[in-house]
């Protein structure tokens, strides 16, 4: 019987910090007893930026820093994929930006922070769609836009991660599946989200079927939920200024308990896809919003995140996954 890997636990370490600080960030994550993180918002000592934003020398530092405390970058929580996708206006705020530029421009700088942060990983989206238009109508726009990204995420030895994202082209699992098929490049695999899905009204059997869809394709997950206490049935656009009721995973609507207890018996398959990559293995990555989320980003505090951790080992106790965090061992070496 083949062993089950452990995974690696990481997150977006903005979540746990008031004030956004790379003190407040590597700090928290340090006393969890995490070693990685995802980077996205921070304060490196010039104000709060997205790594996209981060001076030479704001990286220079961030590198040393986050060794000093023990800490590797995951995978760059990059918001490549979340602008237009046509040059129409549809009352959104989104922006457009030509690909060509966009690839020649903000790929190159996300794939930029990768190689800097030594992360091999790089998340994404699948572009947003004219509002109030089927997206499964723009699948093959999408899927050759995101076939160039993956190439040359390829040439520079990372992988981009496609997440599940209300709103999106790649809203749902059955449509990530479909976009997967169509790029069918080993550079981009696909972003289980859980609370992604359940936000969009889906039932937990419903968002079980998703996972399933993207397993074929999957390289990692986010961890985050949502309780609804009055579902209301599949939303067409989800208002995501408004969503109030994420909780952490071992007390909402997404079924953890159900799909992890699938993935620990899938977990040989993906650790060997993911190591492949040149990952250190198979992530879960926390990004709790239990304090609130939006479009760009959430928050859950130092305490929340904490509470949001406890709740994710608790369901990976229950299911028999393994895990590690730092022991008294670490601290001494």
């Amino acid at each position: 019987m083949t062993a089950t890997p452990p995974i690696l636990i990481s997150g977006f370490a903005d979540e746990a910090a008031n004030e956004k600080q790379a003190v407040q960030q590597y700090s928290a994550f340090a006393a969890l007893g995490l070693r990685y993180y995802s980077i996205r918002f921070i304060d490196a000592g010039e104000g709060i930026k997205n790594v996209m934003a981060l001076s030479d020398p704001e990286v220079q530092h961030l590198v040393k820093m986050q060794a000093d405390y023990g800490l590797k970058v995951s995978s760059i929580g990059s918001p490549i994929g979340k602008v237009k996708l046509q040059d129409v206006d549809d009352g959104s705020s989104n922006k457009y930006i030509p690909f060509d530029q966009y690839l020649r421009e903000d790929v190159a700088t996300a794939c930029d922070r990768a190689e800097a942060f030594g992360a091999k990983l790089l998340r994404g989206f699948a572009f947003y769609h004219p509002k109030g238009t089927d997206p499964a109508e723009h699948v093959d726009q999408v899927a050759d836009q995101l076939g160039q990204i993956a190439e040359v995420c390829d040439q520079r030895g990372l992988t981009f991660g496609l997440e599940v994202e209300a709103n999106l082209v790649g809203q749902t699992g059955d449509l990530l599946k479909t976009i997967a098929a169509k790029v069918n490049h080993p550079a981009m695999l696909t972003i289980f989200d859980g609370a992604n899905i359940v936000t969009q009204g889906f039932t937990a059997d419903e968002t079980y079927a998703q996972y399933l869809a993207m397993k074929p394709s999957l390289g990692w997950v986010h961890i985050k939920d949502y309780h609804d206490p009055s579902p209301t049935g599949r939303i067409q656009h989800v208002d995501e200024a408004s969503l109030a009721n994420f909780v952490p995973a071992d007390i909402g609507d997404c079924g953890h308990e159900a799909i992890l207890r699938d993935m620990k018996d899938f977990l040989p398959e993906l650790h060997s896809r993911m190591t492949a990559r040149g990952a250190d293995g198979v992530f879960m990555d926390l990004e709790p919003h239990v304090k609130g989320g939006g479009q760009f980003g959430g928050f859950s505090g130092p305490d929340g995140f904490g509470v949001a951790m406890r709740g994710l080992c608790r369901v990976l106790d229950y299911v028999g996954i393994p895990y590690s965090l730092r022991s008294f061992d670490d601290i001494k070496s």
